[in-house]
């Protein structure tokens, strides 16, 4: 069995089931005790977390990871670290990975369907590039699809910890060889574009329900994404937009230079052929040729796939003009020809007229020194262009601290303009005129900024008293939001309303600011010794245990050889098990012997001789007074009550008949039996 399954981890987290085995950890469904809800825990593998330097790399990644706050990325929430464990608590995903959905719905989507998680996923990634973290490991296996059809990208940052934080290509690398860059690869730097261009091949997946580059090896499959060129998408699904197929390839370029600079762009050129699937992405196709450079004024063609004037040579890599187009323009070259020679033919020939472009030649050399002479001597001062100077950047700054600068100023007059309210730190300066590094001439003197006031604050309003729903409306109306409530027992409190909260009433916090909140679980039940019921009536019992707290649970009654009706046989809870004020209680009731062992009762014709026999019964450990009954065959023959402060031992005297022979009676004091009595009529 699993070490982990029922282990609760910090107190905090019980583990209930194994839902996932990987290269570097083992996830398991969970529950959060404290906010009660479900989470995913990874744990990072036994082998793995005896590496001090790999446990801090992965602790440290894993804390980045969780400041990213994205709908289309799976939430961390926690990060754990101790001398047995590394884990993190992420947010438990009900759903399937992409990889699973493509294959149920026979590896290939239609490009609608593509469209409409290729955009989520590239959401994703921009919001993680813009704070700075790359995932170097973008697969369908590492994308989620939930059952609303949203997608959540997984594992942000694992990868780096998988690799070192080294670019090389790792044994972890060649698990996702399919989907690595180019430079990836080679080992080369990786940045936000090695991530479009893993959402590229994801794309490309998607669209045609094949990979780009298939082989023997992963070395194999990683060297076509060095030096080989996949065949366009439309080439295997013709029914696939240009468009799209353009935005494809673009994100696949080999070289990163000519990919998407952002995944913004590739953003903003998904949403344009969404909103118009017939338009026309003027990129060259020279692009996604793993060798070729572009030309600053390249020719601006349609890419990939073959078009009317121009294909491409799969096999070579070379492109080549279309045949038909070529014996085109020689018939129409043929044509012009014999016509210019045939019209020659009708004209007498003219006389030669290089002397005359010899004359014109000399003419416009001496202008033109002429020319020269006056423009360095008489102009030059005229035509100079006016001087310039680049503005400094003061964007970001603290006006106090450039105010005086007169290095960083270098000849301009700062002009304090507005204060406004903005989320940047007061004092900021979140706007200038001129731009910043806007080449200016020398009348501009001046720069006028704005400064920021800080973000607009508001009273933060008291909750005293509120239960969740209705502090959550007050809060949304004083623009502000409530947070994640946690759980806490109060003696005086009642459940349901909240304890405490912070920020505390009174302060001046931001708009949007998270109020933390902490709801009341009621009194905390504290466990006490369940009574013990034994001996006592059905009345008493319940009267105990209800006096106690507890509820009344099952009663059920049974015949018993030895003790009497109406007397407890059993009881659950067992005596002194702990408890808590609520617990049902089930007892089991005698009803006595049962009728079908007692003996027949002697033939009304016999006619018994009465005896008496008379016993005692010890009354030693007992004080003040004492019940004695005495049963036999089942029916009550002696009751009698004794003050055993006063007398040790009862007499107990039994009325029978000879002919009974010996019987034997049981003895109960205050209804408990105590033991047995032979009797005998007949002596």
């Amino acid at each position: 069995m699993d070490p982990y399954i029922g282990k609760l981890l910090d107190n905090r987290y019980e583990i209930l089931e194994l839902v996932g085995t990987g290269g570097m950890a083992k996830v398991y469904k969970a529950r959060c005790h404290r906010l009660n809800r479900l989470v995913a825990i990874k744990i990072l593998r036994e082998d793995l977390s005896q590496d001090a330097e790999f446990r801090r790399r992965f602790h440290d990644e894993s804390q980045a990871v969780a400041m990213l706050s994205h709908p289309n990325i799976v939430a961390v929430y926690d990060v754990s670290r101790s001398s047995e464990l590394e884990y993190i608590v992420m947010e438990l995903i009900d759903g399937i990975t992409l990889k699973q959905y493509m294959q149920r719905k026979g590896n290939k989507l239609n490009w609608r369907e593509a469209l409409h998680f290729i955009t989520q996923i590239t959401k994703a990634l921009g919001h993680a590039h813009s704070r700075g973290i790359i995932h170097r490991d973008i697969k369908p296996h590492n994308i989620m699809v939930l059952r609303d059809g949203s997608v959540k990208v997984a594992d942000f940052g694992i990868a780096r910890v998988a690799s070192g934080g080294h670019s090389t290509l790792t044994q972890e690398a060649l698990g996702s060889v399919h989907y690595i860059s180019p430079e990836q690869a080679r080992g080369s730097h990786i940045d936000a574009r090695s991530d479009l261009y893993s959402a590229g091949v994801v794309l490309y997946e998607m669209l045609t329900g094949r990979l780009p580059f298939e082989g023997d090896t992963p070395v194999s499959v990683a060297i076509q994404h060095i030096n080989s060129i996949p065949l366009s998408p439309r080439e295997l699904e013709p029914s696939i937009p240009e468009a799209l197929e353009v935005i494809t390839m673009k994100a696949m370029a080999p070289n990163p230079d000519n990919r998407y600079l952002s995944a913004d762009d590739m953003l903003a050129d998904l949403e344009e052929f969404r909103k118009n699937p017939n338009i026309n992405f003027d990129y060259s196709s020279a692009e996604f040729d793993p060798e070729e450079e572009l030309d600053d004024d390249r020719t601006q063609i349609r890419p990939v796939h073959a078009s009317a004037g121009r294909q491409e040579d799969r096999r070579g890599g070379r492109r080549y003009e279309d045949e038909r187009g070529s014996r085109r323009y020689e018939e129409e070259h043929s044509r012009r020809r014999s016509r210019y020679e045939d019209e020659e033919d009708d004209y007498p020939r003219r006389n030669p007229v290089w002397p005359v472009f010899l004359a014109a030649a000399a003419i416009l050399l001496f202008v033109g020194v002429i020319g020269y002479f006056l423009f360095n001597t008489l102009f030059a001062g005229m035509l100079a262009p006016p001087a310039t100077r680049p503005v400094p950047e003061l964007v970001g700054r603290l006006y106090e601290e450039v105010k005086d600068d007169t290095e960083l100023l270098a000849g301009f007059t700062l002009i304090e303009g507005d204060t406004v309210a903005d989320d940047a730190e007061p004092g900021t300066i979140i706007a200038q005129d001129p731009e910043g590094k806007k080449e200016v001439g020398e009348s501009v003197t001046e720069i006028k900024v704005t400064i920021s006031g800080g973000p607009e604050v508001v009273e933060m309003i008291p909750l005293d008293g509120m239960d969740y729903q209705t502090a959550s409306t007050a809060l949304k109306d004083r623009g502000l939001r409530i947070g994640v409530p946690e759980y806490d027992n109060h003696e005086t409190i009642e459940q349901g309303i909240i304890i405490s909260y912070t920020p505390m009433q009174g302060v001046m916090v931001p708009l949007g600011t998270e109020v933390q909140v902490v709801i009341s679980k009621g009194p905390e039940d504290k466990p006490f010794p369940m009574p013990d019921l034994s001996e006592m009536t059905e009345a008493l019992a319940k009267k105990t245990y209800l006096n106690a707290n507890l509820g009344e649970g099952r009663t059920e009654r049974e015949y018993h050889p030895t003790i009497e009706e109406g007397m407890v046989i059993s009881q659950y809870p067992l005596k002194d098990t702990p408890v808590s004020e609520g617990t049902e209680v089930n007892l089991v009731i005698s009803m006595g012997p049962d009728p079908a062992t007692l003996p027949p009762d002697p033939p009304e014709d016999q006619d018994p001789i009465p005896v008496t026999r008379s016993f005692t019964v010890p009354l030693d450990g007992y004080e003040g007074d004492v019940n004695v009954r005495v049963l036999m065959d089942g029916a009550q023959v002696w009751n009698q009550n004794y003050d055993a402060t006063m007398e040790t031992a009862a007499e107990v005297h039994i009325q029978g008949s000879r002919g009974m022979g010996v019987k034997e009676v049981t003895i109960f004091i205050n209804g408990v039996a105590k033991g047995t009595e032979s009797v005998n009529f007949d002596e």
